[in-house]
C-alpha cells in the first residue's frame, strides 16, 4: 500500500512540530520550506490536522504551530486511517466497474492486507517515530534543498 503524499507530509509535519520545543512555534511556511514542497500543499494538511486535534494553531504575531497536548501519544496508525480514509485498496464499483467483482477473492485479501497495514502501524506513537536518531535529523532540517 502507498500512502498518498498528502498523508506523507502529514506524518511529516506532526514529526517536525513534535520535535520543537513546548514553547517554540513554526509557521506553515516555514515547516514547508523545511519539508521541501509547496506552502499551499502545506496549508491544507496543517487545517486537516488542525481538525483531527493534532495541531494547534495561534494567529498574530506571536502565533504559529505547535503540537497539541498529548499529540506525542496518538497513534501513527490513527492518523494514517483518519487521513487515508475507509476507502479500498483498489476500485472494484467506481464508474468502470471490475467484471471479477460478483466473486473475485482478491478484493478481500486487498482489504486484509490494508488492516495489516495500519495495525503495524497502530502500536507506533508520534513519541516512537521522532525518537533518536531521527529526532537529530528533524532538528536539523534547514530550508535550502536537500543535498
Amino acid at each position: 500500500m502507498q500512502l498518498t503524499a498528502f498523508t506523507d507530509l502529514a506524518l511529516r509535519i506532526v514529526m517536525r512540530l513534535a520535535v520543537l520545543d513546548e514553547e517554540d512555534r513554526s509557521t506553515t511556511r516555514a515547516l514547508a520550506a523545511q519539508l521541501h514542497v509547496r506552502p499551499t500543499h502545506a496549508a491544507k494538511v496543517v487545517t486537516a490536522l488542525q481538525k483531527l486535534g493534532l495541531v494547534e494553531t495561534q494567529r498574530g504575531r506571536t502565533g504559529g504551530l505547535r503540537l497539541a497536548a498529548g499529540a506525542q501519544e496518538i497513534s501513527v496508525g490513527f492518523v494514517v486511517r483518519e487521513l487515508e480514509g475507509a476507502g479500498e485498496v483498489v476500485e472494484c464499483d467506481g464508474a468502470n466497474p471490475c467484471p471479477l467483482r460478483g466473486g473475485c477473492r482478491l478484493r478481500s485479501a486487498l482489504r486484509q492486507a490494508q488492516e495489516a497495514f495500519f495495525a503495524a502501524l497502530d502500536p507506533l506513537t508520534i513519541a516512537d517515530v521522532t525518537a533518536a536518531p531521527t529526532r537529530r535529523l528533524l532538528l536539523s532540517l534547514t530550508t535550502g534543498p536537500p543535498d
